[in-house]
């Protein structure tokens, strides 16, 4: 409102100058008279911005009489002041209105004193009303182009903060997977493997020892596979990190003979050739082989036997781990209920879904547990 104040004060000095150059004239209108209605006609410019239609109408309404007493230029200059800020801030239609408006008090104003130097006021407010409309519509076009970058801007700080949020849970829901992975496989191998050393121990001292030794290997690699995820989530760019391959299907004979080590006869089938498969697409499958014997050693108990038998196809990988219970059927879950499943099972449904493909989790017939995973070789374009 400054800016407005401003030119609402230049509009009243100029006509209070024009007033007292009159002052001779013996047709000057009464100070008393041409004061206020000076005041009147350019007050509401101050308020021009807050109140457009109420102050252009206002305007139009005292310019008649400021017009009409002949007190200056006051009313010519606020009335196109009106009209360009309803064409910038209001719209074209208000403003076509407000135009009209001033046309037929015009009209009517000088119809009814006509004079033969009227001419020359018509052509003068012909010429201010189309430079004040052209004024108008470019100046509304400019704030109407800033105000569409304004928001073209805005949304994209929007979704780029919505982008990164995304990323940032995706990475997380990864890290997490990858750490639940390394640490309940390994913690469910050094519990097996304890529990088997404190009752060797006395009886078997070999078989104890051999035990501790597989504990204290295990603890190593998870160990190290630990240090490394730390160290890429302290280093934001990733530099000095190094490179360590992550586990893929062709390291399958390995996992198993660790399981195997901790207790758990497995046996391994594979058909086909595992190598060549996407690198997400293996480093699933070892990973949902991996969450399926690290349950069976935690929930299988003593005598459990786990199955590994893995097909590649033209299309498919097809992953089915079961194992016995040690002879014991576990309770079965009707169809119609969501089977159960802690962090590992919605990990690997995750990885299941992540790559187009599909998980089936539940008890097996005859007793003892199956997971059944199928995973496309080929991804979706």
């Amino acid at each position: 409102m400054a800016g407005d104040t401003l030119l609402a004060a230049l509009l009243l000095l100029f006509d209070l100058l024009l007033l007292i150059a009159a002052a001779p004239a013996s047709s000057m209108k009464p100070w008393y008279v041409a004061v206020p209605v000076d005041l009147a006609m350019t007050v509401p410019i101050v308020f021009r911005r807050r109140s457009p239609m109420i102050v252009a109408y206002v305007v139009l309404a005292v310019s008649v009489v400021h017009s009409s007493l002949h007190l200056g230029s006051a009313s010519l200059t606020a009335s196109a002041i009106s009209l360009y800020t309803l064409i910038v801030y209001v719209g074209r239609k208000q403003a076509g209105l407000y135009l009209g408006a001033q046309v037929i008090c015009t009209g009517v104003q000088l119809a009814l004193g006509w004079e033969a130097g009227n001419w020359v006021i018509v052509i003068i407010a012909a010429l201010v009303g189309a430079f004040t409309w052209v004024l108008g519509e470019f100046v509304g076009a400019r704030r109407a182009y800033h105000a569409e970058v304004e928001a073209r801007l805005h949304l994209l700080e929007t979704e780029r903060d919505q982008a990164s949020r995304i990323a940032v849970a995706q990475e997380r829901g990864r890290i997490a997977r990858e750490l639940h992975d390394v640490v309940a496989h390994a913690v469910s191998v050094i519990v097996v493997q304890a529990d088997g050393a404190s009752y060797a121990v006395r009886s078997n001292p070999e078989l104890a020892e051999r035990a501790v030794q597989t504990i204290s290997n295990t603890g190593r690699e998870a160990l190290a596979e630990l240090r490394r995820l730390l160290e890429v989530l302290r280093n934001e760019d990733g530099a000095g990190v190094p490179r360590i391959p992550q586990p893929d299907a062709e390291s399958l004979a390995e996992l198993v003979e660790r399981v195997r080590q901790a207790g758990v006869p497995v046996r391994l089938e594979i058909e086909g050739t595992l190598a060549g498969l996407p690198a997400g697409v293996s480093l699933g499958v070892y990973r949902i082989v991996q969450e399926s014997l690290t349950n069976t050693l935690k929930h299988a108990g003593r005598g459990a036997r786990a199955d590994v038998r893995i097909e590649r196809g033209e299309e498919l990988v097809d992953v089915v781990v079961t194992d016995d219970g040690a002879g014991k059927a576990r309770e079965l879950v009707p169809a119609e209920r969501q089977l159960p499943g802690g962090n590992g099972v919605i990990g690997m449904r995750e990885r299941a879904n992540v790559y187009g493909g599909s998980l089936d989790v539940g008890p097996a017939p005859g007793g003892g547990w199956r997971v059944h995973a199928r995973l496309p070789i080929r991804l979706a374009q």
